[in-house]
């Protein structure tokens, strides 16, 4: 078996959500010690990994408990970025690969950066018949923001769709429902898309989106 693929002082970005292997990040940057960041990592096309908080804030601030972050966390990789003004930066970014972190490290100037491994990708497994509610009422979700004309920057997911597998149409409604962060991520570390995709089935039936 090949050694998992490691990726030495990846930069972090702690935040107060999820995010998962194909969905959109919109941020809003303005904390120096993520602008530099953002910045060299746009320039060198290299990704930033993003990871769920579990104590403190996205921003600093004085007297605020210290970050602490979950373990497993979504590499992300910027699609487009932009500068309104001096210290502000605007990015869109995608979710791409899982990683779990072997060791972190807090910079002088409050920068995260971790030694990490990338946790293996979801297999492709077919929505099954019993579960295939969850994919259609995500297509009719599409299809109903697509008829109003929404602007494709303003859609919550993006094309490809790939309504006939499983830990897409799971992780796109991780996105989508509001669901505590601790659940999220708990979504995020199963190694089994099919059982991810049948919790999500269970959750959309209690609330009668999908049967």
């Amino acid at each position: 078996m090949s050694s998992p693929l490691t990726l030495q002082s990846l930069p972090l970005f702690p935040l107060g959500t999820v995010l998962f292997p194909g969905g959109l990040l919109p941020l809003r940057i303005f904390e120096v010690r993520y602008l530099d960041m953002i910045q060299r990592c746009h320039r060198a096309g290299a990704p930033f990994g993003v990871v769920s908080l579990v104590q403190g804030h996205e921003v600093r601030l004085p007297g605020a408990a210290t970050e602490a972050f979950a373990g497993v966390g979504t590499l992300a990789t910027i699609e487009a970025l932009e500068q309104p003004r001096p210290g502000l930066l605007m990015i869109r970014a995608t979710g791409t690969q899982r990683f779990r972190i072997r060791s972190r490290e807090q910079l002088r100037h409050g920068l995260w950066v971790a030694d990490v491994e990338q946790v293996e990708a979801d297999k492709a497994v077919t929505v099954p018949e019993d579960l295939q509610g969850t994919a259609d009422a995500l297509a009719s979700l599409v299809k109903a923001l697509e008829d109003k004309g929404t602007p494709a920057a303003q859609m919550p997911l993006q094309p490809p769709w790939h309504y006939d597998d499983c830990g897409w149409v799971a992780n796109r409604w991780c996105e989508l429902l509001p669901m505590p962060a601790e659940l999220k991520q708990r979504m995020l570390e199963l190694d089994n898309p099919l059982v991810r995709l049948e919790l999500v089935g269970d959750l959309l039936a209690r609330t009668g989106i999908a049967t």
